[in-house]
């Protein structure tokens, strides 16, 4: 039956209109796969050589088993990220004859040819063989292999079922990513324990007791079983709706929504949107790395004053960059009926400044750590702050009614670029250059404060006339409307 499974997912593949583009982007990411793939593989073949020049110091053996927990910690955020869960259009199969065992197992197994799986394997297993197999033993390798296999089965099952919960609720994804990251910080930012040492006290006891190879073993099967009871229990789309809905209760039923009445209904379902689909929630995500700048740059005195201007635009609005340019797009598996709802566009403009301003200030709020390079660098993102709520979310929004490229949300976020063309070309240069042609000229003449001045005075202005600027992208969505949803149609 797993043959006749992937039999249909090729016709499927061919008979398709969008072959041709779809192979194409498949050649291309094949081509780059293949070239890091040769890269893994130089690396592990110098795996050895590497270790010895980084921990001189350090038995050769005790190092390469030190490493493994990282590596396997930071093979759970690449996961989490750039694994694509396996899919299948069951609703075919529902009333035929087929056995739900057969379309979970192919579900589950499918979910194994994933090149993470072989990144261990390449990497790690040229060091074995070189190293552990002559000193310690075939069986002693045997084991070391088991056991970088199973975790590697272990972290694909666990990424494929923190993914699919997220579909049902974000958070869940947002916890597991700060989870690991906790664990992560727990040793290299606040060092209360060695990943190191923990990583060697497993793997170290490999080399004298192989069979604590079976844990991780004994891991990876229980992971792979638990994927499959789950997929199994949410097969049919009926258990994935009205059994659930009494027991789930939405993550965005935010009570501070509720006094803006249905703009707060448009934004907390903006909030289901962004956590519950991959690309809109990289953005998300992207904008919470972006916090992290300021600790490369501020920690750095080469950088002058006008530089901080960008840091703290990006910091505090790359959220309203990455996803604001895209506001109708990703609408636009439906947004035929946004057209014809009654919604009024004027509520719709509401939520997306709502959702920017409540973002927007978080991010803000954030980075007030960063006083400890000097109360002038909050004074600047403060400064910004007022600029991203007035200027740069007007602007944002003006090139997203220029935007008629659609978004296909589920598809993955890595090596995806739908939407994307000269309109975000376009916008780069009013948001980069528009608050430098204010700054510089008080720079030049040695009055900085003044130029703060004028950018927060003329984001405040923005903010005080928002009814206005609502009203005039009201009338240039209306005259682009048709266009923009001929633009999703094409697929």
């Amino acid at each position: 039956m797993i043959s006749t499974f992937f039999n249909h997912e090729l016709k499927a593949f061919w008979r398709s209109k969008n072959t041709g583009k779809t192979i194409a982007v498949k050649v291309v990411m094949g081509i780059l796969i293949l070239i890091l793939l040769l890269y893994v593989v130089a690396l592990g073949v110098l795996l050895d050589v590497i270790l010895g020049k980084a921990f001189p110091k350090d038995d050769l053996v005790v190092t390469f088993c030190g490493i493994i927990l990282i590596y396997f910690l930071s093979d759970m955020l690449m996961r989490m990220q750039l694994q694509e869960l396996p899919t299948l259009k069951v609703q075919p199969y529902l009333h035929l004859p087929v056995k739900r065992n057969s379309v979970v197992g192919y579900l589950a197994l499918t979910a194994i040819l994933s090149f993470f799986n072989l990144w261990p394997i390449v990497l790690f297993g040229p060091f074995i063989i070189k190293i552990i197999l002559p000193s310690s033993g075939a069986l002693v390798a045997g084991a070391f292999f088991v056991a970088l296999v199973s975790l590697s089965v272990f972290n694909n099952y666990l990424a494929m079922y923190i993914k699919r919960k997220s579909n049902l609720n974000g958070w869940v994804f947002l916890v597991a990513f700060a989870v690991l990251g906790l664990a992560i910080a727990g040793d290299f930012v606040w060092h209360v324990y060695s990943l190191r040492k923990l990583s060697y006290g497993y793997f170290g006891a490999l080399l004298t007791k192989p069979y604590l190879a079976l844990l991780p073993l004994v891991l990876g099967l229980g992971m792979f079983y638990f994927n499959f009871i789950y997929l199994k229990g949410n097969l049919y789309l009926e258990e994935l709706g009205s059994r659930k809905a009494s027991a789930y209760k939405s993550s965005t039923e935010i009570p501070f929504l509720n006094r803006y009445g249905s703009v707060g209904d448009l934004v907390a379902n903006e909030v289901k949107l962004i956590l519950r689909n991959k690309r809109s929630r990289s953005a998300l995500l992207m904008s919470s790395f972006m916090l992290f700048y300021g600790l490369i740059f501020y920690t750095q005195k080469v950088y002058p004053d006008g530089f901080k201007i960008f840091l703290g635009m990006f910091m505090t609005g790359i959220f309203i960059i990455s996803y604001g340019q895209f506001m109708f797009s990703w609408q636009a598996s439906h947004f035929d009926g946004l057209l014809v709802s009654k919604i009024k566009f004027s509520d719709f403009l509401k939520a997306k400044y709502l959702l920017f301003t409540v973002v927007s200030t978080i991010a803000f709020l954030l980075t007030l750590p960063y006083a400890y390079f000097g109360w002038k660098v909050v004074l600047i993102h403060f400064v910004m702050y007022l600029w991203n709520l007035g200027v740069n979310t007007t602007i944002v929004l003006f090139f997203a009614n220029r935007n008629y490229k659609r978004i296909d949300l589920s598809k993955g976020a890595s090596f995806n670029w739908e939407g994307v063309g000269a309109t975000q070309m376009l916008l780069s240069f009013p948001l980069l250059i528009l608050p430098y042609l204010i700054y510089w000229p008080f720079s030049l003449l040695g009055m900085p404060y003044p130029g703060y001045a004028a950018l927060a005075i003329i984001g405040l202005a923005f903010i005080g006339t928002r009814s206005f600027w609502i009203k005039k992208l009201e009338a240039d969505f209306y005259d682009k409307r048709f266009k923009i949803a001929e633009g999703f149609r094409n697929i």
